[in-house]
């Protein structure tokens, strides 16, 4: 267990460390979320109507919660790439604990997700979003961000290792979590879809965990949505956690 978690920790510091030096990615953790963000309360807030609420305050749980799905890319792109430079081979060689490559690399993006969620926070607070809570259920608010991004990091790994080369990871991920984050509530109302969507976005994860974050933040109806958002969070980690624990080990195994 001490190996593992000093060789994680590494691995984690060999993730962050490669950040500053591209520049690239730092950009989707700070610019592209700020993009989105103005792009929807200024282009197509004055569209959508949202009772009780402004749009900024109801966007911005919304938004962080597509944003910090999306962290986990890093992930996908980073293994698939490891893979196809061989540089599995090269951890297989060494004697580490073998789950630390993963492991190092979902740690890793508690981190930057942590940043953007920072970046997008500060954004809201600046554009006139407020919250409408006690510091505590604000931090839990945090708390669960964190922890359904860390979920997804998850499942990004497990598609890093299945997919031939980055490009694919990209796309089949683009298309696998965009449609769950808009067939939500996290943009607009779920009561304004057709009935079949507004099945769909009842069931989907992603609008638990953003009425969530309505309740922590603005003060909405909890429900069941606190609860079942971490549950959500837990059951997604313990489904793509032992899968890309599993597929890594065939991999470095050569199988």
């Amino acid at each position: 267990m001490r190996r593992l978690v000093s060789d994680t920790l590494v691995i984690a510091e060999r993730n962050l460390i490669r950040l500053p030096r591209a520049p690239d990615l730092l950009l989707a953790f700070t610019v592209q979320p700020v993009m989105f963000v103005l792009l929807f309360v200024y282009v197509f807030g004055g569209a959508i109507s949202t009772p009780g609420y402004d749009y900024v305050d109801f966007l911005i749980p919304g938004i962080i919660v597509q944003n910090i799905a999306f962290g986990g890319f890093v992930t996908a792109l980073g293994l698939s790439e490891d893979l196809n430079k061989g540089l599995i081979d090269r951890f297989r060689s060494l004697p580490m604990a073998r789950p630390a490559v993963l492991a190092g690399r979902t740690l890793a993006d508690v981190v930057t997700n942590s940043l953007s969620v920072v970046v997008l926070v500060v954004t809201g607070l600046i554009i006139g979003f407020s919250f409408h809570a006690s510091v505590g259920d604000v931090l839990l608010g945090f708390l669960l961000l964190l922890c359904f991004g860390y979920a997804f990091s998850w499942l990004f790994a497990l598609l890093g290792l299945v997919v031939s080369s980055p490009e694919a990871a990209n796309s089949l991920g683009f298309i696998a979590v965009f449609p769950l984050t808009f067939i939500s509530s996290a943009f607009v109302p779920v009561d304004t879809m057709p009935d079949a969507l507004k099945w769909f976005a009842d069931v989907n994860p992603f609008t638990v965990v953003v009425d969530a974050m309505r309740s922590l933040w603005l003060g909405a109806p909890a429900g069941n949505s606190v609860w079942g958002a971490f549950v959500w969070s837990a059951v997604i980690i313990a489904i793509f956690a032992p899968l890309a624990v599993a597929k890594y080990r065939r991999t470095a195994s050569g199988r």
